[in-house]
């Protein structure tokens, strides 16, 4: 989506690793509400994250990070909602208070007890600790856990995506937690029919397949391969 001359300044900002899911989340959100962003590429393995520069942004040291004119946010669950108040354009969240706690509750199972156990900074640190080969089996034991729990909390409500047939805040999770366990752990799906089924249905979805990693300026030629 192109901007105007002289709207640049008022373009959001997305701090953003091309690999990360958590970045992912909000490239899809940013894509379905149709909102224009500047992309600013963070390399994580170079240490872009550990910069003075960036650290004023996030002290964590962590992407996403979203600015938005003077106000920045941090934080993919909290940049998600953010843009949910205030740009109400393709709804994240359903009006139905049940369904809308299941995609608080999904979300959070991503955000919360998969995602943070298989992050770069905890595998480096597996990895130095207990070796390489020690990494990818942590890695998939707690996707398989959370995916396992997933399969169980969905399966009376999914329709085509995770909630039912609308694209709400769950699946913004659900398919770069799939995406990366693929791609980065060679992760079987075969033991999640539902997820594997739901994780398909994405693909048909510009908004999902243009947030993709591979999809990035800043993947590597391999990655786009």
């Amino acid at each position: 989506m192109a901007s105007v001359a002289g709207e640049d300044s008022k373009k959001l900002k997305l701090y953003s690793d091309w690999g990360s899911s958590c970045s992912c989340r909000v490239r899809i959100a940013l894509k379905l509400k149709g909102l224009d962003y500047e992309y600013i590429a963070i390399d994580l393995l170079k240490g872009d994250q550990k910069s003075p520069e960036f650290l004023k942004l996030n002290p964590l040291g962590y992407v996403p990070v979203l600015v938005d004119g003077d106000i920045v946010v941090t934080d993919s669950f909290a940049i998600l909602l953010y843009l949910e108040e205030k740009y109400p354009q393709h709804p994240l969240l359903p009006k139905d208070l049940q369904k809308r706690a299941l995609n608080y509750q999904a979300a959070n199972l991503v955000s919360s007890n998969i995602q943070p156990l298989q992050n770069l900074f905890v595998l480096e640190y597996i990895q130095e600790k207990l070796g390489a080969d020690e990494e990818v089996v942590w890695a998939k034991t707690h996707i398989r856990k959370g995916f396992a729990a997933l399969e169980k909390l969905l399966e009376n409500y999914a329709g085509k995506y995770a909630t039912g047939n609308e694209v709400f805040l769950a699946d913004l999770f659900l398919a770069p937690q799939i995406e990366g366990g693929v791609r980065r752990f060679n992760f079987d799906m075969n033991e999640f029919p539902l997820l594997s089924r739901i994780y398909e249905a994405y693909k048909e979805l510009p908004a999902f397949e243009d947030a993709m990693p591979e999809r990035q300026p800043d993947a590597p030629p391999e990655a786009r391969a």
